[in-house]
């Protein structure tokens, strides 16, 4: 079917004679074939977003309709990969057309010439059906790719193949019902439709990210969702880049929606030069990223955040939990917004179209934990986390107020904080997590049993700062009893030797679950023996000038293989304290 560009504006085109179109199927504009996608149909006119640069573009140019969705090519070679928007290589763009994108350019997705070593799992004979696993292939030195039956395949395994193939060949064949059917290593998913699972799992696991401030006081479930809001220069692209190098995932997702150029180059540039903790190997060879910044073409910033979630849903079903960022969602509403206002809809609140809310929704509702289809009962997860980015950092504004309606934890970032240097800006008196109480039991069962009872005394020391430094402006710090300092010292060592966490520094960037749980009983031991002391009659200079006491500061400092350093500290502590209040006032 073919239609005609009857009005042009921006990278929104009307075009008519598309009446027996569907919503959301690809057509290709123009000469050059630039590709767009339907988005709202009046009769015979239909209204195309298109994925390129439209100049060029004029009335009376033909439309091709291709009668598919937007879809994404998934097979091996997705790991360590750079996309843009819609899905398309940016290292093969960059071989075929140089530093510029150009309109029309052939539609480059994944290498069907390159071959990969295919080992069969299931055998002839077998009866299976989709989502079973055929085989695997060695797709990076950390990730093994399952490949899987596809949707609406389902019968008997009349030949199955070992050996080096395209994503093309023929690896199976099933037979159903007297039809033969081939199956190869690709599959072809529209990006907006969720793919489906068995049943969803309830959360009981965490997400451990192994920074500090996020697994102790406001931990992120398995599965869950996540927003980190903040106004410019509070860290919200370093927080996700931390998360996406040092969570407990098999792989990572990285969408870039909108971001500046230089931050996407960044990780771009970053990113392969780092080592997993876990495996030694690159931290590329788990890594999908998809980069679309903010010169991009604006239409496919809105399509970026749909082919992330269905690259993640994908290796979910593998039996993987997948950890997706998307930075930012802001920027992603802001394309949503423009798209709207070309269709002349009836605006929302600030401009944003009324359904910014619902579009948010089926984003982060593709997320979690599931029993995943195919025989093997296998689960995967997908776990999400968006930045928001709202202007002057009010939370108050649209996207960030949706978006606090979906997800379960909140990590609100402080520009005081930041302007202090004090990273992870995130604000431990507005953050909170809706995970904790599910949590507590794992972390009691795998961590400590006094893990959770040494977050409460910590929270509660630094609202007690709160409150205390409200009377410390007004009257002064030497008017406060003994045991009011010794508040505001302990919390001071939350904030500045807990809390604070140097993602540049080698050992400091990342702690794992047992060293937070060691840091916190030293932390709450120093000031369980302080109060102590402070009852027993000791002042406050005397307390805080033993010599355990300077030494909490540089416990994070102590490698993750030394950590029993931190006991032997306890220990002095506790003997340090015990002379103090034994021995006699000088």
């Amino acid at each position: 079917m073919e239609g005609i560009v009857k009005k042009v504006s921006g990278p929104l085109i009307e075009v008519s004679g598309m009446g027996q179109s569907k919503m959301y199927d690809v057509v290709l504009v123009g000469e050059k074939k630039l590709t767009g996608e339907i988005i709202e149909l009046k009769g015979d006119v239909a209204s195309v977003q298109v994925y390129e640069e439209t100049a060029g573009i004029k009335v009376g140019d033909s439309v091709e309709n291709t009668g598919k969705p937007l879809s994404l090519e998934l097979a091996p070679g997705l790991i360590g990969e750079v996309f843009d928007g819609v899905g398309r290589s940016l290292k093969s763009l960059y071989k075929s057309q140089g530093d510029r994108i150009v309109a029309g350019g052939k539609a480059i997705h994944l290498d069907h010439k390159k071959k990969w070593r295919f080992t069969p799992t299931a055998s002839k004979g077998d009866m299976v059906g989709v989502g079973d696993v055929l085989g695997t292939v060695p797709e990076s030195d950390i990730v093994v790719h399952k490949v899987m039956i596809p949707d609406g395949v389902k019968g008997e395994i009349v030949e199955i193949n070992a050996g080096d193939f395209t994503i093309d060949d023929v690896v199976a064949k099933i037979k159903y019902a007297g039809k033969i059917t081939e199956v190869t290593m690709l599959q072809r998913w529209p990006v907006r439709k969720a793919r489906p699972y068995k049943s969803k799992i309830s959360i009981n696991e965490p997400m451990i990210t192994g920074q500090r401030v996020i697994d102790t006081l406001f931990p992120l479930a398995r599965g869950g969702v996540a927003a980190v809001p903040g106004p410019f220069g509070s860290g919200k692209t370093i927080v996700q880049h931390q998360l996406a190098k040092w969570c407990e995932a098999e792989v990572v997702v990285y969408i870039g929606c909108g971001e500046r150029g230089n931050e996407m180059t960044d990780v771009l540039s970053e990113f392969p030069t780092l080592k997993d903790p876990k495996t030694g190997k690159m931290l590329m060879e788990r890594t999908i990223l998809v980069a679309n910044t903010s010169d991009m073409p604006v239409a496919a910033r809105e399509a970026s955040i749909y082919t992330g979630i269905t690259i993640a849903e994908y290796y979910r079903d593998m039996g993987y939990n997948v950890v997706i960022m998307a930075d930012s969602t802001s920027r992603w509403a802001e394309a949503l917004r423009e798209m709207s206002g070309r269709l002349e809809e009836m605006p929302g609140e600030e401009g944003y179209p009324a359904y910014l809310a619902s579009r948010l929704a089926e984003f982060y509702e593709r997320a979690g934990s599931v029993k995943v289809l195919g025989a093997e009962n296998k689960s995967g997860s997908v776990t999400a986390i968006g930045a928001v980015s709202p202007q002057g950092g009010d939370l108050s504004e649209p996207v960030s107020q949706a978006t606090l309606r979906i997800v379960k934890v909140f990590w609100g970032l402080s520009s005081a904080l930041a302007y202090k240097r004090h990273f992870p800006a995130i604000d431990w008196l507005i953050s909170y997590s809706g995970y904790s109480d599910k949590l507590a039991k794992w972390y009691e069962q795998n961590v400590s049993s006094e893990f959770v009872e040494y977050k409460k005394e910590i929270m509660k020391i630094l609202q007690q700062e709160a409150e205390l430094s409200d009377m410390v402006q007004l009257v002064g710090f030497d008017v406060l009893s003994d045991k009011d300092k010794i508040t505001l010292d302990v919390a001071q060592i939350i904030r500045e030797d807990y809390l604070h966490q140097n993602a540049f520094d080698e050992v400091d960037t990342y702690s794992s679950i047992k060293k937070q749980n060691l840091m916190l009983k030293l932390i709450v031991t120093y000031a369980t023996c302080a109060y102590n002391a402070v009852k027993a009659g000791k002042k406050y200079e005397q307390i805080i000038g033993l010599d355990a006491r300077s030494a909490i500061g540089r416990v994070k400092y102590i490698p993750e293989d030394n950590i029993k350093e931190i006991e032997n500290l306890i220990t002095i502590l506790q003997k340090q304290f015990d002379e103090l209040v034994g021995g006699d006032d000088l």
